[in-house]
């Protein structure tokens, strides 16, 4: 085999550089849209808790006696439920989220809370007609863990009670 003088040249045109580019940029925005939508869908499942949870507290409020286990689905981001008195002082197993919670939200008017907290407008909010004094004498913050990304307490209303008391299942 003869060597020559000349070098091997890889040429590239412009055409084909500015394509490589545009793939770039729209594989990007692909995968900005898809995290984007992943996180509306989050924030759906959130404001869909919330809407379920109250229209069942207060449908078991309006009745005399009651006692179901009713299964939710939480958000993708959220490893428990938690439910929390701020005017009482931290009791129980998770009571080291107390102060952890309530330095991250706004406690004057919230007695839920999902944790781990997010910053997307439902990291709290105040559940109607809930005997939150009840619901948390043993446990302050009381967290009910998600499985399968489900929760299912359990809401109480015995007779002669004004509010729902939510248990763990």
């Amino acid at each position: 085999m003869i060597k020559r003088g000349k070098k091997a040249q890889m040429q590239i045109s412009f055409g084909m550089i500015f394509s490589i580019i545009l793939v770039v940029v729209f594989l990007a925005f692909a995968f900005y849209a898809i995290k984007t939508f992943l996180n509306f869908s989050d924030d759906a499942k959130a404001a869909k808790f919330l809407n379920e949870f109250q229209g069942d507290v207060d449908r078991i409020w309006s009745s005399a006696v009651s006692s179901e286990t009713i299964p939710y689905t939480v958000p993708g981001y959220v490893d428990s439920v938690c439910f929390i008195d701020f005017s009482s002082d931290a009791e129980g197993e998770n009571s080291e989220l107390y102060f952890e919670i309530k330095n991250k939200v706004d406690y004057i008017n919230s007695n839920f809370v999902f944790y781990p907290i997010q910053y997307n407008g439902y990291e709290s909010a105040e559940i109607q007609h809930i005997d939150i004094e009840k619901t948390t004498i043993d446990e302050n913050p009381l967290c009910i863990k998600e499985k399968n990304g489900k929760i299912s307490p359990v809401l109480r209303k015995d007779y002669g009670e004004a509010l729902v008391t939510v248990e763990e299942p």
